[in-house]
């Protein structure tokens, strides 16, 4: 079954999870992200995936760098996907401060990198719920409490900004707002209707990777009826249905 979610623009596609997604949903909803064979056959049954198509993806997924085995039959998430599951979940559990109209600007002052470095450099700033105003100057309101990495200090200048334009100008110039929340509430509609299964896997893998790219801001900047806290919520009620894996 191929449910597609419509939302004019921001529309988003649902496909059905291969085998190698489901094994990386469950092992990013999983604290501490490792399971041994014996649970994952168990587990991928429900979405549709079998027992040769399991150990087909484990094999692939090790041989890539995706998974780790150890020597018990044990698979765990490698460091990269490790730092995608911290990411994922600071998406659905964002560290806020209160505002007070600062912005956290930053000044990309490294020279002489090749496109492969400033294109990482850009993609890594994106990940820190900065947008880019201008080349090489990002900013956002300052009410997230998360430390920058010192590897990426160590490539810009970190400045406190008060920009002139009002705060929710420039907020909506910066990211796509109703872009972002169209697709959130087509999200929203659709779990109603997402009965199954492999239905409801895959809707909420989406809902997981659009609140990667929400951006965060302050109640005062974000337009009426913000859908981010219900998608947030949704997703807490699915993880919750699920249970944690390891447990």
């Amino acid at each position: 079954m191929r449910m597609n979610v419509s939302a004019g623009p921001a529309g988003v596609d649902l496909r059905p999870l291969s085998a190698r997604s489901v094994v990386l949903s469950l092992l990013l909803g999983t604290h501490p992200p490792r399971l041994p064979v014996k649970d994952l056959l168990r587990l991928v049954e429900p979405f549709g995936v079998g027992g040769s198509a399991l150990r087909a993806a484990l094999s692939r997924m090790t041989a890539a760098g995706d998974l780790r085995r150890t020597d018990d039959a044990v698979y765990g998430l490698s460091d990269r996907l490790l730092a995608r599951q911290r990411r994922q979940d600071e998406a659905v559990r964002p560290r806020t401060r209160a505002w007070h109209g600062d912005w956290e600007m930053l000044i990309v002052t490294a020279t002489g990198r090749g496109p492969a470095e400033r294109a990482e450099l850009r993609t890594r700033l994106a990940r820190l719920r900065l947008a880019e105003l201008r080349e090489g100057v990002w900013l956002r309101p300052a009410n997230l409490a998360r430390p920058l990495p010192g590897d990426v200090l160590d490539l810009t200048e970190p400045c406190t900004a008060r920009p002139s334009r009002p705060a929710p100008e420039l907020a909506a110039h910066l990211w796509p707002l109703t872009a972002w929340a169209d697709t959130a509430r087509a999200l929203l509609a659709h779990e109603a209707e997402a009965r199954r299964a492999p239905d409801r896997l895959t809707l909420f893998a989406a809902a997981v990777r659009h609140l990667l790219t929400d951006p965060v801001l302050p109640p005062q900047l974000l337009p009426a009826d913000w859908p981010g806290d219900d998608l947030r919520t949704a997703y807490a009620s699915y993880r919750a249905e699920l249970g944690d894996p390891a447990e």
